[in-house]
């Protein structure tokens, strides 16, 4: 298929609506239909005032000294008030501050990563200072208040970096919401605070049809900070905009979640931290809901958000919290009310299963009970069912469990656009411990290199043909000639072992069928491939440590692993590769890589 017919196609799959409402909002850029009237100036405050709380929890000890941006990069922020326009990474920073946030360009070489730069005007240090606040920590609230304060003298209405993104300002929305929640402010706000929200929301909204053009979570982040936001302003002061702003809101969030959860709880991003995202947003969405006795959204919408906990639940280690790095990791953690790492993604699960299934995850107290602590939300009585293995067929994922052993199975199954090419990966956990893993991401903007690496097939435990990429990539973002399954998908069982099958034949005529079986102590991956090719290589990307090869064997003091072929291969050798389990943190790896140059099977034997 030539690149006219694969760029045709995958148009065609994105949608012809979206890529028109796409096209409308870059038109009215043009015509200047979606742009405000800039240099409006920001309220000055106060934005939160002292008043007496029975403290919740233990409050997080982020933003206090040092802030972890991206959940590990320290950035000291004690005696001084962040620069708001600065990569703290590399230093660059963005200087004409005063330009229409539409004339801000998406990537600038002399900055880099403007995710750096957004990281800070996220507000998750308003959440963090509120806490302590509501502790009783009145020098927290002085300091919330000047920082607040320096934002919005620096970051003037609609100008500059931190107006760019609508989701951008819709996280700020929603922070400011949650932190009046923790103080108790909600029904009579600092009229400074609901100025700010107001500019925010006017922002929002003039280009939510892009945020619904994409597909993911910029489109439910956006709806839900509109329909928070104008609840808010509706309670405060009632107009006929704020009134605008919630309908909206509420009728696009449960339009978004309609379309974006499939019926086995997937999301249309195809990520486990994207997912995160997206469940917090709606556990936000609805304690708001909740604090303002605001009507129930439909019951589609409540057993959507249910499967979409449930979904996330079968992927986090009960011990860890931890996750497997699947699909785009943008290092976002949108409700950090505990003092858990980036990683555990508990507190997540324990505060949605609350909400939607009124029932818990983990029974024992621990870190993950904070946000309800701090929400004032009972913890329910009722056990969530343990997670059992299972097919999520909608979305394309394999879930196959063992005794302490579990397998996630990625396999083409694309409603939506995929990220990465990782058609076929396979993470293998054991006793809570990731033994074969997924790259990451890195980076949306370290440079070619590292976008084809860690987003291509190379970073993934599956079969690469030839040193491409398993879809051809059309840009930054988007891959074409999206792989379909071409084999029965399923998960059977006997008296001993799980299995589980599927395959792709891609743009080339190459087939990859992998068939997977388990057992308590033993995994066998069967790979089978087909067409024409000059190589064909098998990377099994392996936990940290010392692992030794002998002939066609790699062991390490607890797994075994033998590779077998049907030909000679060419290869077999372990490498260094790269993992990036935090947004602009890679670090090595041993990868085992095996080589053949002719059609047929590649065995894997793994026990333990």
């Amino acid at each position: 298929m030539g690149q006219f017919a694969i760029k045709a196609r995958t148009i065609f799959s994105l949608g012809i609506v979206n890529i028109g409402r796409v096209a409308l909002y870059r038109l009215g850029l043009k015509v200047g239909k979606h742009t405000h009237r800039h240099h409006v100036p920001l309220p000055c405050g106060p934005f939160f005032r002292l008043k007496p709380c029975a403290c919740r929890g233990p409050s997080t000890q982020t933003w206090r000294e040092t802030a972890r941006y991206f959940g590990w990069y320290p950035v000291a922020c004690k005696k001084n008030i962040p620069d708001w326009h600065i990569n703290p990474f590399t230093g660059g920073r963005f200087e004409k501050n005063d330009r229409p946030y539409w004339e801000i360009p998406d990537f600038d070489p002399q900055v880099g990563d403007i995710k750096t730069v957004w990281e800070a005007s996220r507000f998750d240090w308003v959440l963090a200072m509120s806490q302590r606040v509501a502790t009783g920590d009145e020098s927290e609230l002085t300091r919330l208040n000047v920082w607040l304060a320096d934002w919005c003298q620096k970051n003037h209405a609609y100008c500059g970096p931190n107006w760019k993104c609508g989701q951008e300002a819709s996280i700020r929305v929603m922070h400011l919401a949650m932190a009046a929640l923790l103080l108790g402010q909600i029904r009579n706000p600092e009229a400074g605070l609901v100025d700010l929200i107001a500019l925010h929301l006017a922002r929002i909204d003039s280009t939510l049809s892009y945020a619904i053009a994409q597909d993911n979570n910029h489109g439910t982040s956006e709806a839900a900070a509109l329909f928070i936001g104008g609840s808010w302003l509706d309670l405060v002061r009632p107009d006929k905009l704020s009134k605008r702003y919630c309908i909206r809101g509420r009728k696009w969030l449960e339009n978004r979640i309609s379309r974006l959860i499939e019926t086995d709880g997937s999301f249309s991003q195809y990520s486990v931290n994207y997912h995160r995202v997206l469940l917090d947003t709606l556990s936000m969405t609805e304690v708001w809901r909740r604090e303002l006795s605001l009507p129930d959204f439909s019951e589609a919408f409540s057993h959507r958000c249910r499967i979409a906990m449930e979904w996330l639940n079968t992927f986090v280690q009960p011990g860890t919290g931890d996750v497997p790095n699947i699909g785009a990791n943008d290092g976002a953690r949108l409700f950090p009310l505990s003092n858990t790492d980036y990683r555990d993604y508990r507190p997540s699960i324990q505060l949605a299963a609350a909400l939607f299934s009124d029932a818990t995850v983990y029974a024992e107290q621990g870190s993950y009970d904070q946000p309800l602590e701090w929400l004032n939300i009972k913890k329910p009585s009722d056990l969530l069912p343990p997670v059992t293995t299972h097919l999520f067929d909608k979305g394309g994922y394999a879930f196959l469990e063992k005794g302490d052993t579990r397998i996630y199975l990625r396999f083409p199954r694309f409603r939506f656009r995929p990220s990465h090419a990782d058609a076929l990966h396979l993470d293998f956990w054991l006793a809570g411990e990731n033994i074969l893993r997924d790259g990451g991401s890195y980076s949306y903007n370290g440079g070619s290199e590292w976008l084809d690496y860690f987003q291509g097939t190379v970073s993934h435990n599956t079969i690469q043909f030839d040193d491409r990429d398993q879809m051809p990539r059309l840009s930054r973002f988007l891959f074409g000639a999206w792989l379909k399954n071409k084999f029965p998908t399923r998960i059977t069982q006997d008296e001993n072992n799980l299995f589980f099958e599927a395959g792709y034949t891609d743009n080339f005529g190459v087939s990859h069928h992998r068939k997977v079986l388990l057992s308590l102590s033993s995994m066998k991956v069967t790979d089978t491939i087909k067409g024409s090719f000059e190589k064909a290589v098998l990377r099994w990307r392996l936990q940290p440590g010392k692992w030794i090869l002998r002939d066609d064997q790699v062991n390490n003091d607890k797994i075994h692993l033998k590779i077998m072929t049907d030909s000679n291969p060419t290869r077999l050798e372990i490498l260094e590769g790269w993992e990036s389990r935090y947004y602009l943190q890679k670090t090595h790896l041993p990868v085992i890589e095996i080589e053949v140059d002719q059609p047929g099977k590649i065995v894997t034997e793994i026990s333990w």
